[in-house]
């Protein structure tokens, strides 16, 4: 594949996965998701890699999808307003909900290492990974309510944020700090900015130095109990309640709205 926005690169036992679009604040335009996608498989089916690492080149982590309804660099992008309901619910199932489950569900272990903002659909590039490693700069929000929508594809938020701070960022659309995300228990450690990538590297390389099936079967245990406590069931039919705000947004606005369009509509009608 023709590698654009993506960079991998293995360094020692180490796949390194880096979204490289900082001019666009490392939003996720439908090329930019297949690119990871094959940067994924690649790692998971390199037998060099033990450990996989996600970073992004720039600013900010990612600030999610990217909204644009043309895109001259890249001919897949999504034009949602010209979507059926139904066409729009395909589209999203693999660029966004099965790419995002995919990634979880890889055997080997990985770290996002996250700076600047995470918003919306950048939670959806780093809760799939194991551990998450933190700049002190980085803040998390998914601000979607505002155009209508219970929140990102991924709906990890009870489980990454806990029920009540879930609740207080959604009803907001609020962002929360490393600082706070890490005494959530969503981030394993917090860094300074310049330390991110090499304290990143660090841990990788230390969980590299143990053995891959008994990384895999840790993995695959610690999954499975929070998938027997619902996680992976309650994703899937929230998938469908996110679908249900695009259908009725549509109705409301006569299209697929952007969060500024939505916002500026008259309360009796949201």
């Amino acid at each position: 594949m023709q590698l654009d926005h993506v960079d991998y690169d293995v360094e020692g036992q180490v796949g390194v996965i880096t979204l490289n679009r900082p001019e666009a604040a490392n939003a996720q335009s439908a090329k930019v998701l297949d690119e990871l996608d094959w940067a994924w498989r690649q790692a998971d089916e390199d037998t060099r890699v033990k450990v996989i690492v996600l970073k992004s080149v720039g600013k900010h982590f990612s600030a999610g999808h990217d909204m644009s309804a043309t895109n001259d660099d890249d001919p897949t992008a999504l034009d949602e307003p010209f979507l059926t309901p139904e066409g729009q619910y395909d589209w999203e199932t693999r660029n966004y909900y099965h790419f995002a489950k995919s990634w979880r569900q890889v055997p080997k272990p990985s770290i996002a290492a996250v700076q600047g903002k995470c918003i919306a659909a950048g939670l959806m590039l780093c809760w799939p990974c194991d551990l998450i490693i933190a700049a002190d700069n980085a803040q998390f929000s998914d601000p979607v309510l505002m155009m209508g929508i219970c929140g990102v594809e991924m709906h990890a938020h009870t489980w990454e944020f806990g029920p009540r701070k879930a609740k207080e960022l959604l009803f907001t659309g609020g962002s929360i700090t490393a600082e706070e995300a890490r005494e959530l228990g969503m981030v394993n450690k917090v860094v300074p900015l310049d330390d991110l990538v090499p304290a990143t590297m660090e841990m990788a390389n230390r969980i590299a130095r143990q053995d891959a099936f008994a990384l895999r079967m840790a993995k695959k245990a610690v999954n499975h109990a929070v998938d027997v406590q619902g996680y992976t069931t309650a994703m899937d039919a929230i998938f469908d309640m996110h679908h249900l705000g695009h259908v009725r947004a549509r109705v409301l606005t006569g299209g697929m709205p952007s969060i500024a369009g939505l916002g500026a509509m008259k309360d009796g009608q949201r």
